[in-house]
């Protein structure tokens, strides 16, 4: 699946590379109404736990975004989770959320 909106394209390349930098387990980003772009790995901590697309959700919230248009997912697990696709959907009913692999192939949107 290789046919994606160049725009969702950059998404996935900030998750790959926040992904990377952080050694996470999964990275994500999301694009904001005004087209801002956020991105977020997972956070593991003992008091805090955030998938990176939960993460990168809040900090769209914190900065202000008022919806989101988009977003993806860089993991290499086998789906998204919905709780963390929930996240997304409080802000769009209709933008895409990509799922990739580490080299940014596109295995799912929902």
């Amino acid at each position: 699946m290789t046919d994606i909106d160049p725009e969702d394209a950059k998404l996935v390349t900030l998750a790959r590379s926040v992904r990377a930098r952080n050694g996470a387990a999964e990275g994500a980003a999301v694009r904001d109404l005004d087209g801002r772009t956020y991105n977020a790995s997972t956070v593991a901590l003992p008091s805090l736990k955030l998938s990176a697309l939960q993460a990168a959700v809040a900090a769209a919230v914190s900065s202000g975004a008022l919806g989101l248009e988009a977003a993806a997912v860089v993991t290499d697990a086998d789906g998204l989770d919905d709780v963390s696709v929930q996240a997304v959907r409080d802000l769009t009913q209709t933008g895409p959320v990509l799922r990739a692999d580490a080299s940014g192939e596109v295995k799912e949107v929902r």
